[in-house]
């Protein structure tokens, strides 16, 4: 993570703990760290081995748990539900768009897709400050799939 965002998303979790006349503690803000270190969404199981193989930083799955529920309610982390799993992402600053293979339920971001000017412009007294979208569908691999079982029936 970049010094710049990292100042900013610690000052945003800072306001956000003082506000609601909560503690910051060192896991605290060693979770918010690894979070804005890992690329993409992640899982609390990935996180906690995150911050156990790199940032040598022994915490308790609860206090990660907890955590991640805070950077939730604090705009920070998003919750993401794909498939059955719960999976989690840093949300600063960010649009992200999501296709899911509904067959074999691959997700992928999609880059680079501007919504966002839409948005502004197409909801009225509403001001966005992140979004997520999903996109439901086929996967090349498993639309290619699908079509060859069809021309075999024919």
């Amino acid at each position: 993570m970049d010094t710049t965002t990292a100042e900013i998303v610690e000052q945003l979790f800072t306001d956000y703990l003082k506000e609601n006349k909560l503690r910051r503690t060192p896991e605290r803000y060693a979770i918010l760290s690894a979070v804005y270190s890992i690329d993409g969404y992640f899982d609390i199981e990935t996180l906690h081995k995150y911050l156990e193989e790199n940032e040598k930083f022994m915490v308790s799955k609860a206090t990660v748990y907890n955590t991640i529920s805070l950077l939730i309610n604090a705009d920070l982390v998003i919750h993401h539900q794909f498939g059955g799993e719960s999976m989690y992402e840093k949300c600063y600053g960010g649009e992200k768009c999501y296709t899911i293979c509904t067959k074999c339920h691959k997700v992928e971001e999609a880059k680079n897709i501007k919504i966002s000017e839409n948005i502004a412009t197409n909801i009225k007294r509403f001001y966005p400050t992140h979004f997520s979208l999903y996109i439901y569908g086929l996967c090349s691999k498993c639309n290619r799939t699908q079509k060859r079982r069809r021309q075999r029936k024919r």
